[in-house]
């Protein structure tokens, strides 16, 4: 497998922040109805289309470990979103839970570094 470089760490990210919108779409289409549902619902499925095609380019790039390693991402990415779209409280223990999230995925990349 060749070396992995920051455009790699970049299109795995944005690979998973695409995989975390789907929750902003799929909560707010919870409260609509009508074309409005269809429409987020719609955005949802699409959003998971793209994430399926864009993260066999990532198993292409990354071993497994590394890969799904910072797949836990998306739980930092959610409490951000929860906080700018839904003015959900950022709380002690979600940061640090994101932290922990974030020094474990540090801890595996590092040691597939090595």
């Amino acid at each position: 497998m060749k070396k992995t470089g920051i455009r790699d760490y970049l299109f795995l990210h944005i690979v998973l922040i695409i995989y975390s919108l789907t929750s902003v779409l799929s909560k707010s289409a919870a409260d609509k109805t009508g074309i409005a549902f269809v429409v987020l619902y719609g955005a949802v499925l699409f959003c998971l289309m793209l994430y399926a095609v864009l993260w066999q380019g990532v198993l292409k790039k990354f071993p497994l470990t590394t890969a799904f390693a910072n797949k836990a991402i998306v739980v930092v990415w959610g409490i951000l979103w929860g906080w700018l779209f839904f003015e959900e409280a950022v709380t002690w223990n979600k940061l640090v839970g994101a932290a922990v999230i974030i020094a474990g995925i540090l801890i595996v990349v590092r040691e597939k570094d090595e």
